[in-house]
């Protein structure tokens, strides 16, 4: 697969709490040279971002991140402020602890709610995996779908693992026609991004991928 296609499916990230603006603008170079699909960065530097004069790469963020325990209200209201200050795509944890509950209309309920606050922009779903069940993994397959959500992911990669094969499999028989999949967490090499990319996903999260992918470029 070539290496840069590949780049157009990914999220270049930096999610570390200690991330610095220089190292966030050196993102946001490097998304817009290797042509990334977003740049995906905390909240706290959307605005700073998108205010930029020049080309700027399309922002994601992430909200309730990494635990997903936040109120609905206050996710809402994220999502809203992070739209306004020019974020195109959010990727939002579900409250694993409805998950733990067996609460799966409460989950269903805060995704649609968080989509119709941002309307025609994207929503990306963290289920994270590492601490699912089979059966909770089916059934928040159903939770995204029927919520109105644009994509499945994996992972924060702030977890006790990251994305699989297998969970990517178990998505793609689950669920529905509208909803794409992001892999996330612990993809680390050319081959891993090209084996989730065989399966199905349309979107990687990861912060190795411009590293990677520009070392096979200089050596092709």
């Amino acid at each position: 697969m070539d290496a840069r296609e590949i780049l157009k499916h990914v999220d270049h990230t930096l999610l570390r709490p200690t991330a610095t603006w220089p190292e966030i603008l050196t993102l946001c170079v490097e998304a817009l040279l290797y042509q990334t699909a977003t740049v995906c960065v905390p909240p706290c530097y959307v605005e700073r971002i998108a205010s930029q004069p020049g080309d700027k790469p399309a922002i994601c963020t992430v909200i309730g991140f990494p635990l997903g325990y936040d109120t609905t209200a206050a996710k809402v209201q994220a999502a809203k402020t992070a739209v306004a200050q020019g974020a195109s795509e959010i990727d939002m944890v579900v409250n694993l602890a409805d998950v733990k509950n067996g609460d799966f209309a409460a989950v269903t309920k805060e995704i649609a709610a968080v989509k119709e606050a941002i309307g025609r922009h994207i929503l990306k779903v963290i289920v994270e995996t590492c601490y699912l069940t089979q059966e909770e993994k089916i059934a928040l397959c159903r939770c995204v779908t029927e919520g109105g959500a644009d994509f499945i992911k994996t992972s924060t990669g702030f977890g006790t693992g990251g994305a699989t094969l297998e969970d990517i499999r178990l998505f793609r028989e689950h669920i529905g026609p509208g909803v794409q999949m992001k892999a996330a967490g612990g993809i680390r090499t050319l081959e891993d991004m090209e084996a989730y990319l065989r399966e199905g996903c349309a979107r990687i999260g990861t912060s190795s991928a411009v590293k990677i992918l520009t070392e096979s470029l200089r050596q092709s």
